[in-house]
Order: structure tokens, then sequence, then C-alpha cells
């Protein structure tokens, strides 16, 4: 049984500006195996966020194509991709955007509610990620009451209550001070290794990249290995 959890092949996206064609990725080749931990990492405008929405199955490219957990994402129709990514991947954002009128509780919850779980092994499930990453006594907290970091736990607790095979993660310690952002990296960390799962991390954050197994550099379009440490 292959341990590969998500790749593409040769990769590309194009837009239409005008009479122009602006490429913004070319022929992108990537695999991520389970447990595994990839930075990517390029300047501003490079294609990194692009290329993430690709991989999850939130955009869709000009060329190439994307496999997850085995499947070929463009061979499946839109709501089988979209409980594809609801079991299969977790995201998270520079900005949590976890719903302000619930609590940390219930904003973890709400995967498991989409697929139709009962209620009470939904609770314990997200009690039991809460208390993975350190927010046991936050649980009824809305996020206007969590700081910054902890509102980022929340949200890693979210993209992991399904125990999917991989987690996206678009510049995940951009919006916090060093200190916080240094926690929210040891908590990925040590998620990864016990969860074992896959961990692409897009990131300006070199100290970040540097603690993952690789990483790569997006540049003209083009993936490319890394060296940092």
């Amino acid at each position: 049984m292959t341990d590969v959890v998500l790749e593409c092949r040769e990769l590309s996206k194009e837009y239409a500006i005008g009479p122009q064609r602006l490429k913004v990725l070319d022929g992108v080749n990537l695999t991520l195996r389970r447990g595994e931990r990839i930075a990517i990492v390029g300047s501003s405008g490079s294609g990194k966020t692009t290329l993430l929405n690709m991989l999850g199955g939130l955009d869709t490219p000009s060329e190439g194509e994307v496999w997850l957990a085995g499947q070929q994402m463009s061979a499946l129709r839109e709501s089988e991709r979209g409980k594809l990514r609801n079991t299969g991947l977790g995201f998270v954002y520079q900005f949590h955007h976890l719903l302000a009128e619930f609590s940390a509780l219930e904003n973890v919850s709400m995967p498991l509610l989409i697929g139709s779980r009962p209620i009470a092994d939904v609770r314990a499930r997200a009690e039991e990620m809460l208390a993975r990453v350190g927010l046991s006594a936050r649980t009824g907290h809305k996020p206007a009451e969590l700081s910054g970091g902890e509102r980022q736990r929340v949200a890693i607790a979210r993209a992991l209550i399904n125990q999917p095979a991989c987690v996206l993660l678009d510049e995940p310690t951009g919006n916090l001070d060093q200190h916080t952002a240094r926690g929210i990296q040891q908590l990925m960390l040590e998620l990864s290794q016990s969860l074992k799962t896959a961990f692409l991390v897009v990131t300006h954050d070199l100290a970040l990249a540097g603690q993952m197994d690789r990483a790569l550099t997006l540049n003209e379009g083009r993936l490319q290995e890394k060296q940092i440490r």
C-alpha cells in the first residue's frame, strides 16, 4: 500500500489578463507522504497560495492533475470532491476563519457535523482535539475571548478533527508575534509526529520552514529544493 497522501503532476495555472496570458505555475510536481512535513517558501505573488488551493481542490489547474488519497480530483463530481476534502484534508489559514458566534468546541466540531456524526461522538472528539492543542479550559470561549495564538490552536484542532491524512497550512504563523508563532510551530511538529499527519506549509517564516523535513521554493512557477538549515 502506498504511503503517498497527496500528489500533483505537471500542474500549471494561467490567468487571462486582457489579451495576455499570465502563467503563475509551470509544470509543478510534488509528492507528500504520510507523516511528512514540507514547507513551500517564495516571494509574495509567486503563486504559493494558488498552488495550495489547487492541491486542496479549491481551484482548478489549467493543466496537470492532483491526487488525494489515491483519487484523481478531476475525475470526481463536485459533491465527491467536497466529501474527499472534508475527510482527507485539513486547512489552516493565516487568519483563523473561526465563526465568531460559536464557541471553540462548536467551531472544532463543524467538520464532523457536516458528516452527520452523532452529537455525543462529535463533542467527545472535539474535546479530545482541544485537549491535544492545550485548550481544555477554553472549550466554551468564543473567538473574541481567545488570544491570537489560542484562536490559531482552535483552527489547528478543527483541521485535525477528521483525522485527515494531510493538513494544508497557508501562513499559519504570519499573523502572530514571534513568541506565539514559535509555540504554534512546536505544536505542529508534535502533532505531526504523534498523529502521523502530513503537513504542507506555505510560509515566509524561514524558522518554521527550517523545522520541516523538506523546504521547497516556488520561483517563476516552478518548485525547487531549498537549503535552509
